[in-house]
């Protein structure tokens, strides 16, 4: 292994611990809004992995970096999305419209308008 693989992947492994400690700390309230903070984020993400795919020399360079661009984009999209549902929560409902209010005389049963025991527990109109 040379000096600046060994380098490299040293960096990648602390990279990955770091990332995962600073992830697990969140709360969970907290994930959505970060998410969408990050999107510029993951644009330069997008832009470094399409650097790395054009300065490739063989084909495992051009596959690996195909990848690396495809996971970027796949995080900018998710990213978005994520973004736009989180905004649909704070727009306002519409109003619900109010049912039509019935004729005269319909849905009136056991109002104490016609025949039959009355709600205030008399025996009717009559009485």
């Amino acid at each position: 292994m040379t000096t600046s693989l060994l380098a490299d992947l040293s960096i990648f492994v602390l990279a990955l611990l770091v990332g995962f400690e600073v992830i697990s700390k969140v709360p969970s309230t907290l994930h959505t809004p970060l998410m969408s903070a990050s999107n510029a984020i993951h644009g330069i993400v997008l832009v470094g992995a399409m650097l790395a795919a054009a300065s490739a020399n063989d084909a495992a360079g051009y596959v690996l970096g195909f990848v690396a661009a495809a996971f970027a984009a796949m995080n900018v999209v998710g990213g978005y999305a994520v973004t736009g549902r989180m905004l649909e929560m704070f727009k306002r409902r519409p109003d619900p419209v109010p049912a039509p209010a019935p004729p005269d005389g319909a849905g009136l049963l056991g109002s104490g308008t016609g025949p039959g025991p009355a709600r205030d527990g008399s025996a009717g109109q009559g009485s």
